[in-house]
């Protein structure tokens, strides 16, 4: 396996220019022989845990596993210690790689091996399993990547070479040639590793040779500053840091390097995609993608935002990477251009003669092959025999000018089956019977939530998606006498 065309194109990435400039973390850069130096300790052909963070260390992990054709399991060292030791223990792994107290807090079985890291200049610290542990490993597989767990806990899907390959090299992977230079320009990742945007941009940077400047997270002045000092032409967003740079004090001249914003991983209403724009002069180019697809199924070109935005406002663009995208009905029929339904998938990234795979996204398509989500199927409210889109709702909540974000869940009521209710992230300060009065004029008397309640921070999943099992959880079921 450590022929495989993406595990070579890391190793010769590496080597092409070891002394120069690879990562910037924390002020500091590191070069590409510090990220070989680690990698080449790490290497590891069967599966591998990491308890990823968002530093050079762990990106040399990463990259050392893949470069030797071995298996990535993405673990979350955020969730908290029980859910880390639960997950340890159910995935019995003989190889674990993490900070050391990191390792402490995960607690691994003696069956398992232990890698401690620390920054790049110190070498690894291991501890040898002291009983058996036979892995029969997967091949092909290059990271069991987590899923979002937007509703309910995370869950792994395997992504294979090949799907990696063709997101971050292309459809002709096997054919492509390797970089002969490191290219110009410092692109910027804010993404956990944890999530599939995060482990994609570091690939992509990776494989097209191009330095980074890695943040530990999302934060605006942080952010701000790498995008002055670096000056990007494009920059990556999901809806929530997008809107938290849209209501900042930043100007055009803080961001007149970037050209476009790609945004995804979460629905963006086409007014915050507008009021963007015109704020900063920067088109939002929204897409559409999951982890299942190892990447991006659709989204906007500049070209063509250019050509329909205006048109088709709303939509996250056309089929990408030779994905098919097709809307059906509850029988599996696809329907008219126009049409809403279910969205079914053919990725991309799973090559020739991919099946059909039916996604829980509501969705309609027009003559032009232009996507519009609609919602989740799954997640939407029944109150009382209407049907309410959660996504509705959000964007008539945001649209107020005092709510920086929102977040709709079903709440159970005994009588009328759910109800929608909302959670608030606010600029500034707002009675609740304001917000309900905006919802009033713009919503279904059925559409407007039972209760609106304001939080200092929405509970958020890693990729910066409402955590919705955690929103749920604080409204209690309503039971009528």
């Amino acid at each position: 396996m450590t022929d495989h065309p993406l595990s070579r194109r890391i190793a010769d990435v590496l080597r092409l220019d070891p002394d120069a400039n690879a990562i910037e973390y924390d002020g500091h850069w590191t070069s590409w022989r510090d990220i070989a130096g680690l990698a080449g300790q790490i290497a590891a052909p069967g599966q591998t845990g990491i308890l990823l963070r968002n530093t050079p260390s762990h990106v040399a992990a990463f990259l050392g596993v893949l470069a030797c054709g071995g298996t990535v399991v993405v673990v979350n060292p955020a969730r908290g210690a029980d859910r880390i030791r639960a997950d340890i223990e159910a995935l019995d792994l003989p190889q674990l790689i993490g900070t050391r107290e990191d390792l402490d807090l995960a607690a691994p079985s003696t069956r398992t091996t232990t890698v401690a890291i620390s920054d790049l200049t110190t070498p690894p610290s291991t501890r040898a399993a002291t009983e058996a542990n036979v892995d029969e490993g997967r091949p092909g597989v290059a990271v069991r990547m987590l899923t979002s767990g937007t509703t309910g806990p995370p869950k792994r899907i395997d992504l294979t070479y090949d799907m990696l390959a063709r997101s971050v090299i292309g459809t002709e992977f096997r054919d492509a040639a390797p970089p002969t230079a490191l290219r110009s320009g410092v692109a910027i990742v804010n993404a956990p590793l944890v999530h599939i945007g995060g482990v994609f941009r570091v690939l992509q940077c990776v494989c097209e040779a191009r330095r980074f400047a890695l943040l530990d997270r999302f934060e605006l002045h942080t952010w701000a500053d790498a995008v002055r000092r670096h000056r990007p032409k494009t920059v990556s967003l999901v809806p929530a840091a997008l809107r938290t740079v849209l209501h900042s004090d930043l100007t055009r001249e803080d961001l007149s390097s970037i050209r476009a914003v790609t945004s995804g991983t979460a629905p963006l209403s086409a007014d915050d995609a507008d009021a963007f724009t015109e704020k900063f002069g920067i088109p939002v180019l929204t897409s559409y993608a999951a982890t299942e697809f190892g990447g991006g199924v659709a989204g906007w070109t500049l070209a063509d935002y250019q050509k329909y935005w205006h048109a088709k406002r709303g939509s996250v663009g056309r089929a990408t990477l030779g994905a098919q995208l097709r809307v059906v009905d509850d029988d599996g029929t696809p329907v008219p251009p126009g049409e809403s339904g279910v969205l079914e998938v053919k990725p991309g990234q799973l090559g020739p003669g991919a099946a059909w795979l039916r996604t829980t996204d509501l969705a309609r398509m027009d003559e032009d092959g232009f996507l519009w989500i609609l919602g989740r199927a799954d997640q939407a409210i029944i109150r009382g025999g209407f049907k309410v889109m959660p996504d509705d709702v959000r964007v008539a909540l945001e649209s107020h000018p005092a709510v920086h974000s929102a977040a709709v869940v079903g709440r159970p009521d005994d009588r009328l089956g759910e109800t929608p209710a909302a959670v608030v992230e606010l600029r500034h300060s707002v009675d609740t019977g304001e917000l309900t009065e905006h919802l009033r004029g713009r919503l279904a008397r059925y559409e407007v939530p039972t209760e609106i309640r304001v939080v200092d921070a929405i509970p958020r999943t890693p990729s910066g998606k409402p955590d919705l099992s955690a929103i749920k959880n604080l409204f209690t079921p309503v039971k009528h006498a």
